[in-house]
């Protein structure tokens, strides 16, 4: 790109607060969008931050089963359009050819909205197994996890208006965290960033300052991690989902309380056993 975008804007408006309404400034999240194009064909279109473009990519390629490994990418190469971004993504001859099979796949005749059934299908792929983590944590684990995600969001910090995803190891702390207008988005620029450091999704824990929809759940098992972390509630999807994928759910972590939805055993420290 010639220059780099700024992630944030400031912006004049009018305050109103007890004491009266005040003309002031506030910084807020600057979002556009962002494209990835495989073989010169725009495969998605998102609508992001404008940062951390090749953790994007890449995480987006792992956590939507384009590709398995970060060695199947040839070449990834960021243009600015003005408008927005688009993100050109080589693929190695194997996985050009999966991916070719796949879009063939998605390309049938029509008759609704949708993209066919396989696009049901799609969205409701199976999920990668975790069950076999031997990943255990501390009911302290759980509440440091957030309580260090929220010192690592600058962005946050600045506009309150972005979510953000981290990587929790125990002993460790938050190793890695990125942030987006959108969660789905953040979770793949971590998974993408992950991946550039060769960090083992299945050393830690994934923590999201969201909802826990299913394809959170999809993206943390691509990951690899069998803990899933919220602030917020997860989906009724979400948590059949992690439960089949053998991942524990634990969210509306709220200082020290939260809520453990599956796979509670994993959880150690005086956590109830009746727990579902």
């Amino acid at each position: 790109m010639s220059e780099r975008r700024k992630a944030t804007t400031q912006v004049s408006r009018l305050a109103r607060r007890a004491g009266g309404t005040t003309a002031a400034n506030r910084m807020v999240p600057e979002e556009t969008p962002v494209a990835f194009s495989f073989a010169g064909t725009t495969h998605a279109v998102m609508m992001a931050s404008p940062a951390d473009f090749e953790d994007f990519a890449l995480g987006f390629s792992l956590t939507e089963g384009i590709i398995a490994l970060p060695e199947e990418i040839e070449a990834i190469e960021v243009e600015d359009h003005g408008a927005g971004i688009d993100i050109q993504i080589r693929l190695k001859d194997s996985a050009n050819t999966r991916f070719e099979a796949r879009r063939r796949r998605l390309a049938g005749p029509v008759g609704c909205g949708l993209c066919g059934i396989e696009s049901i299908e799609e969205a409701m792929r199976s999920v990668d197994a975790v069950g076999a983590s031997k990943l255990t944590l501390e009911a302290d684990d759980i509440v440091r996890s957030v309580k260090l995600l929220s010192k690592v969001q600058p962005l946050h910090t600045e506009t309150g208006a972005v979510h953000a995803a981290g990587f929790y190891i125990p002993g460790k702390g938050i190793v890695m965290a990125r942030e987006d207008v959108g969660r789905h988005n953040a979770l793949d620029k971590l998974a993408g960033a992950l991946a550039k450091a060769d960090i083992d999704g299945a050393s830690g824990a994934v923590v999201v300052t969201s909802r826990v929809s299913v394809e959170m759940v999809q993206k943390s098992a691509a990951i690899g991690s069998a803990f899933i972390i919220a602030v917020s509630a997860p989906t009724a999807l979400a948590i059949r989902t992690a439960q089949e994928a053998g991942m524990t759910l634990v969210a509306l972590v709220r200082g020290d309380d939260f809520d453990i939805f599956t796979h509670p055993d994993r959880v150690v420290c005086g956590v109830a056993k009746h727990v579902a």
